[in-house]
């Protein structure tokens, strides 16, 4: 059950970054009209591997940290808190009617010869890329890896997969020429995930404040 739920979990704080509108998209769009559906998810596929190297690197070279009170609470701390300012910048771009996938811009055909490694270039790249594995990545790994590399394994699967299923829905819709996500939709899922996550911030917020008041006692 424990594992299922890091699954989900990871499932579903992984649109965070796949929902909003980016460097990723742009490719992904671009790619999709020279290259059909496939695009989406050869990119997330480079974007992947990206992500399971940071997380070998993570539990090979921080495991002893995470078995320390203190830096485990500052790490929810300051997961939590970098999880609710994204949930915060969702529901305000939702409310706002900021994002939209139409004026998402594309980028030049000819820079797009590899997209696996398009993939791996652009969240390289991207600094919220890395503030997100910097701060909730970071969190969340620690937690799966509570339940060891089978827990770490199930959450690069939940989050890998939310990816691959948006990516892939963009790419179908982008080569198929057709609309099949409409803006009004688009921006409501946006919002009731953004709520969503702030409330699953709380929780990372208030477990990293229970382990350094832990650990100062």
């Amino acid at each position: 059950m424990a594992l299922l739920l890091i699954l989900i979990g990871a499932f579903i704080i992984g649109f965070t970054g796949a929902f909003m509108p980016g460097p990723m998209l742009g490719i992904t769009i671009d790619g999709s009209f020279k290259k059909g559906w496939i695009a989406g998810p050869l990119i997330v596929f480079g974007h992947g591997i990206l992500e399971l190297l940071l997380i070998v690197l993570m539990i090979l070279g921080l495991k002893d940290f995470f078995s320390n009170l203190a830096v485990s609470g500052l790490i929810g701390l300051f997961g939590g808190l970098f999880l609710a300012w994204m949930g915060y910048d969702m529901v305000k771009s939702a409310i706002n009617k900021s994002v939209s996938l139409n004026s998402q811009k594309t980028g030049n055909s000819s820079d797009i010869r590899n997209l696996v490694l398009s993939g791996i270039y652009i969240s390289a790249t991207n600094p919220y890329f890395i503030f997100w594995w910097a701060s909730t990545g970071m969190e969340s790994i620690r937690r799966a890896y509570e339940l060891g590399l089978i827990g770490v394994l199930f959450f690069y699967v939940g989050h890998i997969l939310s990816d691959f299923v948006w990516y892939t829905v963009i790419s179908i819709a982008v080569s198929k020429g057709k609309k099949l996500i409409s803006d009004t939709v688009y921006l409501r899922i946006v919002l009731l995930l953004g709520i969503f996550i702030i409330a699953f911030s709380f929780y990372f917020i208030s477990s990293g404040w229970k382990m350094l008041s832990s650990s100062i006692m």
